[in-house]
């Protein structure tokens, strides 16, 4: 069997029963997260040629000869993708664990689906965030401050420490 995950290819097989998300973090990808199993929270999602699916419901065996990308994969050699960047820029994110499934969802989504975005994320749940900044991210909203000087940024809004590596 051969699979190509992130752009690169893997010979290894799952084994019998085994569901993708179990098998991507096997190999290295924990991006990937276990939230539900049951397809419910959208915190494994990944991109199967271009279309975000829960992989914890989908058997490893089916991704042969398709093209799986995880956030790890999302940016490229170019490092960062557009919706991570705009995750970025909005803060859409807190805790972080449904962030990965989140911004998969989100750069699949196509125009008429971002009209409707309750509709469009329904399988993604996000306990945090309340789904504000994660609108703001999808409209291009940049919810960072920038250039605050030392000693100015109380009741500022600053970029997240953490937030590069969250959304990567």
């Amino acid at each position: 069997m051969s699979f190509e995950i992130d752009g690169r290819t893997f010979a290894q097989e799952p084994r019998a029963g085994q569901c993708l998300r179990t098998f991507l973090r096997e190999l290295g990808h924990f991006g990937v997260k276990k939230g539900c199993d049951a397809g419910d929270c959208g915190a494994c999602t990944v991109l199967l040629d271009g279309e975000p699916v829960h992989s914890c419901l989908i058997p490893a065996f089916r991704a042969e000869g398709r093209t799986v990308t995880t956030i790890e994969g999302l940016g490229g050699d170019h490092g960062i993708h557009p919706m991570q960047r705009a995750f970025l820029d909005a803060q859409g994110f807190q805790c972080g664990f449904c962030t990965a499934g989140m911004i998969l969802t989100c750069a699949a989504l196509n125009q008429a689906q971002r009209t409707d975005l309750s509709a469009a994320l329904k399988g993604n749940i996000c306990r945090c965030t309340d789904y504000r900044s994660i609108e703001d991210a999808i409209l291009g909203k940049s919810n960072v401050e920038a250039n605050v000087e030392p000693g100015a940024a109380f009741g500022r809004s600053l970029p997240a420490p953490a937030g590069p590596d969250i959304v990567r």
